[in-house]
């Protein structure tokens, strides 16, 4: 080889080395002003101003000059700047390592390193890249590698914190500590902890594959809110986690309060997602006395979409009784949300040829439908339906509800209503409502109910200004109600005899009315009003000589009666103070009394009025009306002329208020309120005086304690029948008055913490036309017992968690409810209801409560319904008894289950149900 040949290959090999060291510092160059310059967008401020030393080194004109502003060669601290200069005719074209923007910042400081190719974040360190959000006491990230690393760091006295927090779009993932590639998507974590729903899961170890699929190691599944310390939770040796969609596990075992358990699984599978999931809804087995084996409350649930669903239910007993619900639940944000059930069952008694055989079919419905006010403006629809078979509630094998058992009343309504902005203003509503008593078993409906208003109009009121004086507040309006009326039997109920005894009829009314004030303290009130009804339905009286009685025909037809009266009424308001002096307790009395008198005028429509012979001679006549049981009532026959008497009386003290930093004193309501009202019938001929109405009622104990009472008093005297004569009672003998009736109802609620229990408006048992409160006990849906006894809130379950055991306090609330009517309208003299009710609970300890419902009749002598309960709040598990020891509601439950709706079926439960009485 000649010594130019080895010339050119020596020139080439050191222009070749040349060019790969210029390309290695151009690319670290380009790297690192990028990092600085934009993907690190944040910046640290410098404490500290230091002198730096320039070193330049430079290339041709075609290619790029670096700069390096530094006080080391090899390490960059967040004070320190790294700047790369590249000329417009640079043709170095290199792609970005990074897909995104890089944000960062630390507390304690920001290192680089350029051998290693790291950048340290010390002490509340948070980076964020495209969807990833990584917060942690140290990040670590390799700028070569495309790799980061976050972990806990040590705080003064030696114990770990700032654990890192790892997001990624809607996964949060807090483990000890995370190793993530940026190009690979892969992550490897240590004792990670992250929730799914109300799942949390924590892993030893997790591996990140994608996005969307993790392996864990030696993982905790569990619902409790303590995921490093829970109650219970899931061991899974291996699991294949899909974030919002499943759980695929291998061996696993139940373990409670750090004891492993026998209960476990050869493998399993949890459904994890934001939305519903159609799926099977496992049945409870149980033994009942009448229906004997049984299974209750399997089915399957239908996710039928984001807006409504369905579940559908049923129980079958092994003497043949069945039973099916199903349950909706509907919602659109912004516009209306409700739900509905619908419950029947088919129960059976003893067996077929047994005297004692009888079957028994039950159905219930409920609607429920509310509109967000922010809707419609002018328009709203609204529902409540609560209506079935009257025994629905005392014959249920399925529900435990003796609050609707013991109410005797069902009631539906829906309406829609509409204002139209016009001038007058005019209101529109169209509504169905249902009312039913289930002692008589009497149903009343009105299908439907129409009813328009025009706004009131003053036709002699200026436009701008007040109205004063007589004529200025002359002012009338205009009504209209129709209904179509229907009264049936629960056994004839939406059958044709039904609809075929509809009643149907309009009333329009135009009432009149002005107001104005004489000598200056007294306001005076008149008016008219005119009314006409159209009947559809009407009725004729005759006497049959071949079936000797007298016949009621119902006509069918257009007729119509018109009727108008006048009325007026006079009134003031008296204040009276007597003070006592400032240096007394008691310091003032203050009493406000609202006399009035009122008049009103109805002359007799006797022309509507026709007669019919009520025997077979034809001698002998009676009077009647064809509008007689009509929808609105009928024309009166005799003219009413009535001066009314009322007076009502506020009784409220100034006290000394000792606890007053300010010296104020307060004031305390004595009376809220005592009534006195009676009538004088001008027109009567004898007993013109009405019986007087005394009522009245107060608040005692700081607001706690609701006292209410009332009577009637009749001043004239009765005779050995009963009936009332004319003459004064004081003249017969006795006193001024005789009462003939009286009552009292005194309820008292207190507790611990000063405050009364909270009603729980959506309960079970209001839900069903019960009452809100507990005195007649809590209802229990045997469909779902994961429901608390006793309303107890998330808030106040939060406090109470790191509560051992309560020292200096036992929360109580107590409920009393007394109640006395007395009767003496046939000189019986006697009490006819006398009984007191109580409701309480007492928290013996921290998410330990038991809880009572009881009373004691004094009229039968005996204690009334008793219910008691107990309850063991276990954080994410729940135990409950209850038990009603006596009487025809027989009942006791037991239950134990994860209070998750997700895994609802991980529970144990017994129960003893009612024995029914069917019929």
């Amino acid at each position: 080889m000649t010594l130019q040949k080895v010339s050119q290959i020596f020139t080439k090999i050191l222009l070749l080395a040349l060019y790969t060291k210029l390309f290695h510092i151009v690319f670290l160059a380009i790297f690192l002003t990028i990092g600085n310059n934009a993907l690190y967008s944040q910046e640290i401020k410098p404490k500290k101003s230091f002198k730096k030393e320039k070193k330049v080194l430079s290339t041709n004109e075609n290619e790029a000059s670096i700069k390096i502003d530094s006080t080391k060669a090899d390490e960059i601290t967040s004070t320190e700047t790294i700047e790369v200069n590249l000329k417009k005719d640079d043709t170095i074209k290199k792609k970005s390592v990074l897909e995104g923007i890089v944000t960062r910042k630390a507390k304690d400081y920001e290192k680089a390193n350029q051998k290693t190719k790291e950048l340290t974040l010390y002490n509340e360190a948070e980076l964020y890249y495209t969807d990833i959000e990584l917060k942690a006491g140290i990040i670590v990230l390799n700028y070569e590698k495309n790799e980061v690393y976050a972990g806990r760091i040590k705080d003064s006295l030696g114990n770990y914190t700032q654990y890192p927090v790892f997001k990624q779009g809607s996964n949060i993932i807090e483990p000890d500590s995370i190793r993530f590639n940026f190009k690979t998507k892969k992550a490897l974590v240590w004792n990670s902890r992250t929730k799914q729903g109300e799942m949390n899961i924590k892993a030893e170890v997790s591996k990140r594959e994608n996005d969307s699929v993790y392996f864990l190691k030696n993982a905790r599944i569990t619902t409790s809110k303590n995921i490093d310390d829970p109650e219970y939770y899931f061991l899974v040796r291996k699991v294949k986690f899909v974030p919002g969609k499943k759980v695929v596990a291998g061996l696993t075992n139940l373990v409670i309060v750090d004891v492993p358990t026998p209960i476990g699984l050869p493998f399993a599978y949890f459904p994890m997602t934001d939305e519903s999931t159609s799926g099977f809804i496992v049945p409870t087995p149980g033994q009942s006395n009448q229906q004997g084996y049984f299974l209750q409350n399997g089915g399957y649930y239908f996710a039928l979409s984001d807006y409504y669903d369905l579940a559908v239910l049923g129980d079958y007993y092994t003497n043949g009784s069945y039973g099916l619900r199903f349950e909706s639940n509907y919602a659109k944000r912004y516009k209306f949300n409700g739900r509905m059930n619908f419950r029947f069952e088919n129960n059976i008694q003893s067996e077929k040829g047994l005297p004692d055989y009888v079957k028994s079919r039950q159905y219930n419905i409920q609607w429920s439908h509310s509109q967000d006010a922010k809707a419609a403006a002018n328009s709203r629809f609204s529902a409540s339906v609560n209506l079935g078979s009257s025994q629905y509630f005392r014959q249920s094998v399925n529900l435990a509800n003796i609050g609707s058992g013991l109410n005797n009343n069902l009631s539906s309504s829906v309406s829609y209503s509409k204002t139209f902005q016009t001038v007058p203003q005019v209101n529109f509503s169209l509504s169905a409502t249902h009312n039913q008593n289930t002692n008589t078993e009497i149903i009343n409906m009105t299908l439907p109910t129409l009813q328009a208003s025009v706004d009131r109009i003053f036709p002699f009121a200026p436009k701008d200004g007040a109205k004063k004086g007589f004529i200025k507040n002359i002012n009338f309006q205009y009504n209209l109600r129709g209904e179509n009326r229907i009264a049936t039997a629960d056994s004839l109920f939406f059958k044709p005899q039904m609809f075929r005894d509809a009643k149907t009829g309009f009333q329009h009314s135009i009432p009149i009315s002005t107001n104005f004030k004489i000598f200056k303290y007294f306001s005076v009130t008149t008016g008219a009003s005119y009314n006409e009804v159209w009947a559809l339905n009407t009725i004729e009286k005759s006497f049959s000589t071949v079936e000797n009685k007298v016949l009621t025909e119902d006509v069918k037809g257009f007729d119509a009666f018109r009727t108008y009266n006048f009325n007026a009424s006079i009134g003031t308001t008296v204040y009276g103070t007597f003070d006592f002096g400032e240096d007394k307790k008691f310091q003032a009395l203050r009493h406000v009394m609202r006399p009035s008198v009122s008049y009103g005028y109805t002359p007799s429509f006797e022309q509507y009025y026709d007669t019919y012979a009520i025997d077979a001679t034809g001698n002998t006549y009676q009077e009647y009306t064809r509008f007689e049981g009509g929808l609105f009532g009928a024309p009166g026959r005799s003219y009413s002329n009535n001066l009314g008497f009322s007076l009502s009386n506020t009784f409220e003290a100034k006290v000394r208020d000792d606890e007053s930093t300010k010296g104020e004193p307060k004031k305390v309501m004595l009376l809220n309120n005592l009534n006195f009202s009676a009538s004088y019938n001008l027109a009567a001929d004898s007993l013109a005086w009405s019986p007087m109405r005394v009522s009245g009622g107060t608040q005692l104990f700081k607001q706690k304690m609701n006292l209410n009472f009332g009577t009637t008093l009749d001043p004239y005297a009765i005779d050995n029948s009963g009936r009332r004569i004319e003459k004064y009672n004081i003249d017969n003998g006795g006193s001024l008055f005789r009462m003939t009736s009286a009552n009292m109802t005194i309820n008292y609620g207190f507790s611990s913490s000063d405050g009364d229990k909270k009603d729980d408006s959506s309960s079970q048992t209001e839900q069903n036309g019960g009452r809100q409160d507990d005195l007649f006990g809590t209802g229990t849906n045997l469909n779902d017992n994961r429901q608390s006894l006793f309303n107890d809130d998330d808030k106040d379950k939060e406090e109470k968690k790191n509560d051992e055991w309560y020292n200096t306090k036992l929360p109580w609330d107590l409920r009393l409810a007394y109640s006395v009517t007395y009767n003496n309208s046939n000189r019986q003299n006697e009490i006819a209801s006398h009984s007191l009710m109580v409701s309480g609970n007492i928290e013996m300890a921290p998410r330990w409560k038991v809880g009572v419902s009881s009373g004691y009749d004094f009229k039968q002598k005996g204690v009334t319904f008793t219910q008691l309960r107990f309850e063991r709040d276990l954080e994410s598990w729940r135990m409950s008894f209850n038990w009603v020891p006596f009487g025809d509601n027989t009942y006791w439950g037991f239950f134990i289950g994860i209070s998750s709706s997700i895994l609802s079926d991980i529970k144990w439960e017994k129960n003893q149900l009612p024995d029914r009485v069917f019929r």
